[in-house]
């Protein structure tokens, strides 16, 4: 006998900081508290990998929510925010030797304390994530789930026909082989090109090493997305927050 999905379960843990559930959802921007209702008695959400019913409480700081399958982060202490890091400004929040960095860009526009999510040297700008999830970023930054990241260099040419074929296959470095997910030259003026590259690695200024490596040393080098994530048209220097759609396809980058 077919056992019926819609047969009662056991009831999910309540904890103390437990709101209603359509509370929760409209708090995290998914919509109104009837839209949210509705979601919820269409079966639409899960709350700890169960199907929620209306009634049904949760805390956002500690159950995982999905909503049609995408993981929702509801806690609204939690921020995921996009920079685009400027040249010549330093990856940390606080320079001992006073160059320019992070918090000078960050100052007040953010209550909450952040972390950047990997780094980018001074010399090259683009693309910075920075949040105060700790777990998220850890996993973000992890080598083992190999979160692509895309760059836009400026390096010497003229590129040979076989360089992208090389850049897959591998080169060999000082500190291991590294090879690249994709290649492509974008333009060409004069003795510089403009090329793409999206790999994984996150060794220190792999890009760099690598060109320089195969003889087309970088003069400029802007990162323009990591996993999901793309810089798109965002200033030098601003910043913006992550959408709930953006955060959610991050989670699911890395399995969550």
């Amino acid at each position: 006998m077919r056992r019926d999905d819609r047969a009662p379960k056991p009831d999910a843990p309540v904890y103390e900081g437990a709101e209603r559930l359509q509370k929760v959802l409209a708090a995290a921007g998914v919509g109104s508290r009837r839209a949210c209702e509705d979601l919820i008695f269409r079966r639409r959400v899960t709350v700890n990998g169960r199907v929620a019913q209306l009634g049904d409480k949760a805390d956002p700081a500690r159950d995982v929510i999905h909503v049609d399958g995408e993981r929702l982060q509801a806690d609204v202490r939690l921020v995921y925010v996009a920079m685009n890091k400027p040249r010549g400004v330093v990856t940390t929040m606080a320079d001992e030797k006073g160059r320019t960095e992070l918090a000078d860009f960050i100052g007040a526009r953010l209550e909450q304390r952040v972390y950047h999510v990997g780094r980018l040297d001074a010399d090259s700008e683009g693309l910075l994530l920075l949040t105060n999830d700790g777990t998220l970023a850890h996993k973000l930054m992890h080598p083992s789930y190999e979160v692509l990241k895309t760059y836009l260099a400026e390096v010497a040419g003229p590129i040979p026909r076989n360089l992208g074929k090389r850049l897959t296959a591998g080169v060999e470095l000082e500190d291991g082989p590294v090879k690249v997910d994709s290649f492509k030259v974008v333009g060409t003026l004069g003795k510089t090109a403009q090329v793409e590259l999206t790999l994984h690695e996150g060794r220190k200024h792999i890009v760099r090493r690598l060109m320089a490596e195969v003889g087309h040393p970088v003069s400029r080098l802007i990162r323009t997305s990591i996993g999901p994530i793309k810089l798109g048209d965002l200033r030098t220097g601003r910043l913006r927050r992550l959408t709930n759609a953006e955060v959610a396809a991050l989670f699911k980058t890395v399995g969550d």
